[in-house]
């Protein structure tokens, strides 16, 4: 295999994927916005290519295969452009930080026939192998119960907690070896350092087997622990990842004496372990599924299914260590035949509504809970809700986004890039997504290319708003507005075309000869002015 993988983020934890990709031959390109580190990696991997910009790997036809090893928030961002771009995509744990975020990936790689792996590395583990066998041969008896501590003092994020940083692998691996997902889970933890970032959590899953299985995560901890405990009716077994020795057999027995529990103690037994380290081995797998087209033993279902339950202990933690109902993860459905088009490069939620005869085109996202009506044009890099109404006969021209809090009534036009804002004083440090105004759009409205509809406004029925006009009151029925900010500068027929007005305050329109009247000369100055 040519050297055609590049590896993005090259710090913490992406040192090791460069390091490996090297060693079996294929890394092309190190990617890290560190300058500093380019020198030390030249120095260490003279005949590799670097760069601080991810544009360049994505535009080099001959990387084929992109390991994505940045902060969680980018995972999604980088690895969809990735697959956009064609490219097959390695991506950390976790796979996106929204559930719907990582459908999007997982549909996205098999519409492109792309592969799409997620970084659980412990299912690349040896002893975690050797253990998922011992497991299926019965040599444990029923599995009753299963905890894992995954403890260390640092690193300590701010981006993400210790949830979302360090209980995917044990989640992952606990999957791996039941195969069998929670009907029900709960977490509580605590935050320390930072405001609402927790550093420590616990979290148990209730297995519909009967089978519990707890959780123990923490960056505040005297020493590091890495330990995994299976309890069986007849054996019980330890994988301890700190040790030399990684994998222990107890051969405890309850006995019943007296119809009292008493137990019956043995000496551990070392479960013999052919070691290679598991990084390489996970890294030679991604290889072999670009090579030979095959779907990775940690594929995007897999990755989904991880992020919904790390979503659902999220929320628990959110309601003070709430019981959650996980609903079993559908899978993705393929799309089906339908009275209404959608391009393959574009997506669409659960929950959406489209009306016959409407074409979404390329690139595009409609959001759950959004209703979009029939024989509407949508068009490329267009994003519509979440919960969003569009009426009937509506055209949404390419780069325009149609956020919660917006209505579009009938036969609406909504030119290229046009902005609509929900939120009037919007700071990335504040939500306020519970201070939405909402915005109204009513039939036959015009809204020209680059304008921008401030947040909380009618813009009344056939209204034409000039190309980059800013809008920041109400537009009356029938109003032509331009400039910035939004002026009433004339009249319009529901054909689109210009009014002109006699003495006595009549209008024919020349093209469709419709006839308009102005109410009054009072209401009218009125309705002129700063729109």
């Amino acid at each position: 295999m040519e050297r055609n993988i590049a590896v993005v983020g090259a710090g913490f934890w992406g040192k090791n994927l460069v390091r490996n990709f090297y060693e079996l031959g294929v890394l092309h390109t190190i990617c890290d916005a560190d300058k500093k580190r380019e020198g030390e990696y030249r120095l260490k991997y003279p005949d590799t290519d670097f760069t601080q910009f991810f544009s360049q790997v994505l535009d080099d036809p001959q990387i084929d295969g992109v390991v994505v090893s940045t902060p969680a928030s980018y995972h999604y961002e980088m690895a969809r452009e990735a697959l956009l771009a064609g490219k097959h995509v390695f991506v950390e744990k976790p796979l996106a930080l929204q559930v719907d975020e990582g459908k999007e990936l997982v549909k996205l790689a098999r519409e492109r026939v792309l592969v799409l792996m997620v970084g659980h590395i412990l299912q690349y583990h040896p002893a975690i192998e050797r253990l998922k066998a011992l497991i299926e041969k019965g040599e444990l008896g029923k599995i009753q119960y299963i905890y894992s501590n995954r403890l260390n003092i640092g690193k300590i994020r701010s981006e993400e907690n210790i949830l979302w940083s360090f209980a995917p692998h044990d989640i992952s691996v606990i999957l791996f070896l039941l195969n069998e997902s929670p009907e029900t889970l709960y977490a509580t933890g605590g935050s320390y350092l930072q405001h609402q970032i927790p550093d420590i959590t616990i979290t148990t899953m209730d297995f519909k087997s009967g089978v519990k299985a707890h959780i123990f995560v923490s960056w505040l901890h005297p020493f590091k622990e890495q330990k995994l405990v299976i309890v069986g009716d007849r054996k019980m077994a330890v994988f301890d990842d700190v040790s030399k020795e990684k994998l222990y057999l107890y051969p405890h027995r309850i006995e019943w004496k007296g119809r009292i529990p008493v137990a019956s103690k043995a000496e551990a037994e070392i479960v013999p372990i052919e070691m290679e380290e598991p990084l390489k081995i996970e890294c030679r797998h991604f290889i072999e599924c670009i090579q030979n087209n095959q779907t990775p033993k940690t594929d995007g279902y897999e990755g989904l299914r991880i992020l919904e339950i790390l979503q659902a202990f999220q929320e628990s933690l959110n309601q003070g260590g709430a019981r959650i109902k996980l609903n079993k993860l559908k899978k993705l459905r393929e799309p089906e035949k339908s009275s209404y088009f959608v391009h393959e490069s574009s997506y669409i939620d659960e929950d959406v509504e489209i009306g016959e005869g409407t074409k979404i085109w390329h690139f595009s996202h409609i959001l759950r809970g959004s209703r979009i009506g029939r024989n509407c044009r949508i068009g490329q890099n267009v994003v519509i809700g979440p919960d969003v109404t569009i009426g009937d006969g509506c055209k949404i021209q390419n780069n325009v986004s149609v956020y919660e809090g917006v209505t579009l009534e009938d036969e609406v036009f909504c030119g290229p890039s046009m902005v609509f804002t929900n939120v009037f004083n919007p700071r990335s440090a504040i939500p306020r997504m519970d201070e939405l105004r909402p915005t109204l759009i009513k039939k036959g409205a015009t809204i020209g290319a680059n304008a921008t509809i401030i947040c909380g406004h009618t813009i009344g029925r056939y209204a034409f708003i000039g190309a980059g006009a800013v809008v920041t009151k109400d537009v009356p029925d029938y109003a032509l507005v331009a400039s910035n900010p939004g002026k009433i500068i004339g009249w319009i027929c529901e054909c689109g075309v210009r009014l002109n007005f006699d003495d006595k305050a009549t209008g024919r329109c020349k093209t469709c000869n419709r006839i308009y009247e102005k109410i009054s000369e009072v209401t009218l100055r009125e309705k002129i002015g700063d729109v």
